[in-house]
């Protein structure tokens, strides 16, 4: 069942002088944290092994309570039917392209070059690199983006974890009996 903890650390945001909190949550996947500055989520990112990330630890810091009502309703398989508070950094582009994923009805997908066609750029390539550098994943669903032939490509968490979230989103038996069965969640590491 997934859960959340504090971890005591302290950073700076890499795009302000911000100082953010964060906490770890438990999911399926693995350990995520979720930073935020007590006014919006600020970021979203799976723990990876070694990556030192670090933030004040918080408990009950808004809009932390919205954030993990989220997740419980996501892992659990359920549409939520709100969006935390968020507050992007990024350049003006980026927060165009991570904008515009927010569209991106649940259970569905795009491709990287029906992404460029909406926000109105000819680079598919250059959204790709937007997308890559998403600070808030899952709620800001960079997952639903696929290849233009409908393959599933990069994924900064690796592409065992997109299969498995848009396998959640779709409900699809196919999608969902072919991913791994470990409860440990560990499988994406190798």
């Amino acid at each position: 069942m997934p859960s959340a903890r504090s971890i005591p650390r302290i950073t700076r945001h890499r795009y302000s002088d911000t100082l953010d909190y964060a906490i770890q949550y438990d999911s399926p996947l693995g350990s995520i944290t979720l930073t935020f500055n007590g006014e919006a989520l600020t970021g979203l990112r799976f723990c990876m092994p070694h990556d030192g990330f670090v933030c004040p630890q918080a408990t009950t810091h808004y809009p932390l309570p919205i954030c993990i009502r989220w997740l419980d309703l996501y892992f659990s398989g359920r549409q939520p039917d709100f969006v935390p508070p968020i507050a992007f950094h990024g350049t003006s582009f980026q927060q165009r392209v991570w904008q515009v994923l927010l569209d991106i009805p649940y259970g569905k997908t795009i491709s990287y070059g029906e992404l460029a066609y909406r926000i109105g750029t000819r680079s598919a390539q250059a959204v790709g690199q937007a997308v890559g550098k998403n600070p808030i994943a899952i709620i800001v669903p960079c997952h639903r983006v696929i290849g233009g032939d409908g393959s599933l490509t990069g994924y900064a968490y690796g592409l065992e974890r997109k299969r498995y979230l848009l396998a959640l989103e779709s409900k699809s038996p196919a999608l969902l009996s072919s991913l791994p069965r470990d409860n440990e969640a560990t499988w994406w590491l190798s």
